[in-house]
């Protein structure tokens, strides 16, 4: 073919006949010296190193260690410039190769003989290579006239820079594929266009002045871009605009040379490819997209960041036929297995519990992601037999959710693949989005019947905020512009915007997603702070049910802000829409699987392996590695306890002598018992009123109902005896933040104990780092522990290129963390030498400046893969105290990679300040007061430290109830809490008691009592009764309830103290409610 390139050498009058010649009589004499005296250099250059190091006595190991770093380099460059060849060779012989090669495996195949939708766009491609060499034309002028000049301006040491090269070469980027997808919205055209891109583009840039040159010289690039154009309209040019996206990150392969060929170094190759791809990812990655407008006054914001396409609500019901994997007598005899669920869709991801021993399990889960892109994103379910050293792989499934969208509702067994039997029991339910409230009611009702294991329940609607900016932010103390981020919670959760450094006009154009139960009961909150998030900057709170009264369920106006700044607004478009599953909706069964389940590709996939083998038998080209990790949302959200066991009076004495008549003590100890974990304390012999004085730390998941429970026991030599026992709600410590108090024990005579308590604000403020280590080095416990300072977070994503075991095979990879002697163990990856675990783990740190974790891989706990030792000073350098990057191991391959997300959150402590510093204003040294929080209902009639004024002497009595209807029992729940302020019956005060039935029945069944506290006029019971009505038997009784005063049968003192009666169809039930109600008294 005659080219351009022909035309140059023929005009230049240089053939390349001429060119391949040997060199004629007519070569100017001073060449071949050159090239003799080059060829000597080189071998002096080579030698040198070698003579230095016996010069100057270094080891032999220098030597060997260069070497091997050359040969890697020299076999990474050769390997990629192959790959780049075998990708050329693929994409100008395709036809050939294809004939040739018909009846090889379906990955070599391309798109349009695999999938018949994916059509050839060949004219676009011969558009494409007439056009490029004139696109190679105005990227040199970019290059060389725009961005070079504004590169030289940028600064001093790059004045000389110049583009001495730019050439796009001959190989343009080739549409392999075309699939148009027009029945999804008849606004809007989407197709998914499958790039490669195998060039022999070179472009090289010099700087004179410090002799450096660098560029680039050959590039691949595979993926599948989404380009949706909307909205369609009816004038020129048709469309409104154009919005583009990678719905999976694309592959990339960069061949570097001159100075950038230290890029080509195993480790750094990878990571320089993956610093572009992260470039490239914040731009064109879902849920990143880039948006350009076409014509005027568009909204350009809502295409950028649309609602989600809808909501898959997946029930996992069951599965059968699993393969057995504990298996007894080294498989003689088979057994069961105990199997578990992961499902996964994008970066959502779900974990089930396992059944014990069972090949047929039943898990009755349900579970809600939300679905950006369809058709495109898939469900993932991958089955898992659980065992205390490596969970066996029981199969996987995958599921196209445009199949789900289509026909609403899946109810189907789907086989499981790469294992020889097994199949999973889904039912999927694809939920519209509706932008009016009027089956709002309808919704919350349906899932109220809906029962599943799990702890969050179905959600009615979904919200979507849209941050845009806010305006005229107040300015930080020291009169300096405020770095500005927004938290933005409902309910229990919290999400994050980024954070828009100095200024107090701030742009975010974040968006974010949360699930409503009932928008009728919640609110938004929205807190504006600095970037140390002590600071704030203005908050405001938005019901939900203001959304509810409101056009299309949609707020998009300014926000005024809370603070001292009165014109600081906020804008912000909110958005609510109502989940909804079509009456007409029927379970239908999907399409088959593809046939041979182990080998084939999915759509997603086709570009992937264009380039797997070329002629020269080449390997597949390496996929782009991600810059950072991508850990779910409630990740580094765990919370930290701090339990101070100070003492305990008034204890019953067990120890008694001749039968009871000598009154002996008690040996006590206290166990506390929280999350599972179990702490213990010392045994204080023969005192009934021990002083323990010891410190428990544990670290949390805010999760609803959960308890903290301490019993009391006397130490004996056969039968430990009970003391006493009384729980707490970690809500109402979470609530409090600090809580110093007496708690009175139940289920016996008399007995107290003390507890300071204390939910740790956890912040990234470094400077009250010093203040807490040097507060906690004051402090002393009789259990020797020391306070934390902070809670590690580490999450553990995946490796890159791990050895091979010592017989060929790749490992199965384990990764173990370390933090001085508590460790933590991930699952072992099925054959990898990159495996991926996604998952983390926390640890608490006594002194972050002083102390290293490390992180250890091996095969299977065995053989050793490489490890890493990070030192936890280096993350206190970091902004934010975070690591999030690629780790290289030692003792492993150059190559060997792990990526880590590392998070420090210093705890802080009200404790710490409740001492003023020296200096600090006033007598310096003199111990300033600081108010502690106390909760109402607890019994202070013997704190110290402080004086308690009885503001409520003269009110009425009260009683603290929870009230609620338990769906998954399917029963109705009182527990009686503790009394306030009651009335003195005698000298002594009063013994009370409650006692309560559930109206118009007074049967045994609807009666209940709880236990009686002696001389106490601030009781305390926390026992809860539980009841077997159903709802609507529950809102049909009326509560009578009395507390009263036990008294003998001959006595003259008054018995009842107060009543109470309330109709429990003026409660929420479902809800639960919990509060104070006045006792009327009997005169009344």
């Amino acid at each position: 073919m005659h080219t351009a390139d022909a035309d140059r050498d023929m005009s230049s009058g240089t053939a390349p006949a001429a060119a391949a010649a040997p060199a004629s009589p007519s070569q100017p004499p001073g060449e071949g010296a050159v090239s003799v005296l080059w060829s000597f250099g080189k071998c002096l250059a080579a030698l040198l190193p070698v003579y230095l190091a016996g010069y100057y006595g270094f080891s032999i190991s220098f030597l060997l260690l260069g070497v091997m770093i050359y040969m890697g380099y020299k076999h990474g460059r050769l390997e990629k410039e192959m790959r780049l060849k075998s990708s050329m060779y693929l994409l100008e012989n395709e036809r050939e190769f294809t004939t040739q090669k018909l009846f090889r495996s379906r990955r070599d195949l391309p798109p349009w003989i695999s999938f018949p939708d994916v059509e050839k766009v060949e004219w676009l491609n011969k558009i494409l290579q007439q056009a490029w060499p004139f696109v190679g034309q105005y990227l040199e002028k970019l290059l060389v006239e725009t961005i070079a000049p504004a590169i030289r301006a940028s600064s001093i040491h790059l004045q000389t820079l110049n583009f001495t090269k730019v050439n796009l070469g001959e190989k343009a980027l080739k549409l392999v594929g075309v699939k148009a997808h027009t029945e999804q919205d008849k606004r809007q055209v989407m197709l998914d266009l499958y790039l490669s891109y195998a060039g022999d583009v070179e472009i090289n840039v010099e700087i004179k002045k410090y002799f450096c040159k660098a560029g680039v010289k050959g590039v691949q690039l595979h993926g599948k871009l989404r380009v949706i154009l909307e909205p369609l309209i009816g004038d020129v040019p048709l469309v409104g605009a154009v919005t583009m996206f990678f719905i999976r990150r694309p592959k990339l392969d960069i061949n570097w040379t001159g100075l950038t060929n230290l890029l080509d170094i195993p480790g750094l190759n990878a990571m320089s490819d993956t610093m572009i791809m992260d470039a490239i990812a914040s731009h064109l990655v879902l849920p990143n997209r880039l948006t350009i407008p076409l014509v005027a006054d568009l909204h350009v914001a809502q295409l950028r960041s649309p609602l989600p396409r809808g909501v898959v609500r997946i029930h996992l019901l069951e599965a059968e036929d699993l393969t057995a994997k504990d298996t007894v007598i080294k498989g003689l005899i088979d057994g069961k297995s105990d199997p578990y669920a992961v499902l996964r869709v994008g970066t959502q991801i779900f974990t089930s519990h396992h059944v014990d021993s069972n090949l047929n399990p039943q898990w009755r889960e349900m579970y809600e992601v939300i679905v950006h892109e369809v058709p495109g994103q898939e469900l993932e379910v991958e089955v898992f037999d659980k065992d205390p050293d490596q969970d066996d792989f029981l199969g996987r499934a995958k599921i196209d959710l445009d199949i789900v969208k289509k026909a609403r509702i899946v109810d189907d067994w789907f086989n499981l693949r790469d294992v020889p039997s097994g199949s999973v029991h889904l039912r999927l339910e694809w939920l519209s989005l509706l932008s009016s409230a009027d089956r709002l009611s309808e919704v919350i009702q349906k899932n109220q019947n809906l029962t599943a294991k799990t702890a969050d329940p179905p959600s009615a609607a979904i919200l979507a905020v849209y941050l845009d900016q806010a305006y005229e932010l107040p300015m930080r103390k020291d009169n300096k512009d405020p770095s500005p981020m927004v938290q933005i919670s409902v309910q229990d959760t919290t999400k994050e915007s980024k954070t828009c450094y100095g200024t107090n006009n701030p742009v975010w154009e974040d968006a974010f997603t949360f699930f409503i139960q009932d928008p009728r009961k919640q609110d938004i909150d929205i807190q504006v702070k600095d970037d140390d998030r002590a600071f704030p900057l203005g908050s405001l709170t938005i019901p939900l049910s203001r959304l509810l009264e409101s056009h299309e369920l949609t707020l998009d106006q300014w926000f005024h802000l809370e603070n001292p700044g009165l014109a600081s607004r906020l804008y912000a478009k909110i958005v609510l829409r109502v989940l909804w599953l079509s009456d007409d909706a029927s379970p239908t069964t999907p399409s088959p699987p593809p046939s041979g389940s182990g080998s084939g590709l999915d759509q997603g996939e086709i570009t992937s392996n264009q380039n797997s083998t070329g002629p020269g038998g080449q390997t597949k080209p390496l996929p782009s590695r991600p810059q950072n990790t991508t850990p779910d949302p409630e990740f580094a959200t765990e919370g930290v306890l701090r339990i101070h066991l100070v003492e305990a009076q008034n204890l019953i004495a067990k120890d008694n002598f001749m039968g009871g008549m000598v009154k002996g003590k008690s040996d006590p100890y206290v166990k506390i018992r929280v999350a599972g974990i179990t702490f213990r304390s010392h045994t204080i012999k023969e005192n009934l009123n021990p002083v323990w004085n010891e410190l428990y730390e544990v670290i949390l998941t805010q999760l609803p109902g959960q308890e903290i429970q301490f019993e009391l026991f006397d130490k004996d030599i056969d039968q430990d005896d009970f003391l006493g026992r009384f729980k707490l709600n970690l809500r109402d410590i979470i609530s409090a933040q600090f809580i110093d108090t007496w708690y009175t024990l139940n289920d016996v005579k008399s007995g107290r104990v003390h507890l300071v308590m204390e939910w740790l604000p956890r912040v990234t403020d470094l400077p009250r780092l010093e203040q807490i280590l040097q507060y906690q080095s004051q402090q002393s416990y009789q259990n020797k522990v020391v306070p934390s300072a902070a809670v590690l977070f580490v999450y553990v994503e995946r490796a890159h290129g791990l050895p091979l075991k010592k017989n060929g095979k790749e490992p199965k990879a384990g990764v173990e963390i370390t933090l001085k002697n508590v460790s933590y163990k991930t699952k072992i990856c099925e054959r990898s030498t990159s495996p991926r675990w996604d998952e983390a783990c926390h640890f608490l740190v006594r002194d972050p400046r002083d102390e290293t974790f490390t992180v250890k891989l091996s095969h299977s706990w065995g053989q050793t893969l490489g490890s890493l030792t990070v030192l936890l000073r280096e993350v206190l350098s970091e902004p934010g105290l975070m690591l999030d990057k690629w780790f290289s191991l030692d003792g492993a391959l150059p190559e060997s990679q792990i990526l880590l997300r590392v998070t420090l959150k210093i705890l802080d402590t009200q404790l710490a300040v409740c001492r003023g510093t020296p200096g600090a204003g006033g007598d310096g040294g003199v111990e300033q007061f600081m108010p502690r929080w106390v909760p109402s209902h607890l019994d202070l009639k013997h704190r110290s430290g402080f004086s308690i004024v009885a503001d409520n002497a003269n009110s009425a009595a009260q009683v603290k109830l929870t009230i609620g209807y338990s769906a998954e029992e399917n029963r109705l729940f009182i527990i009686v809490h503790s009394c306030r302020a009651l009335a003195a019956c005698s000298k002594d005060g009063a013994d009370p008691y409650v006692s309560f039935v559930l109206l118009p029945d007074k049967k045994a069944t609807t009666k209940r009592r709880t236990a009686t506290k002696k001389r106490d006029l601030n009781p305390e019971f926390n026992e809860r009764f539980d009841f077997d009505f159903g709802l609507e038997e529950s809102m049909q009784r009326r509560l009578d309830l009395s507390v009263k005063h036990s008294v003998s049968f001959m006595s003259r003192e008054k018995e009842l103290i107060g009543k109470l009666q309330l109709d429990l169809d003026q409660i929420d039930l479902k809800a639960g409610v919990t509060q104070w109600y006045d006792l009327v008294a009997e005169s009344t």
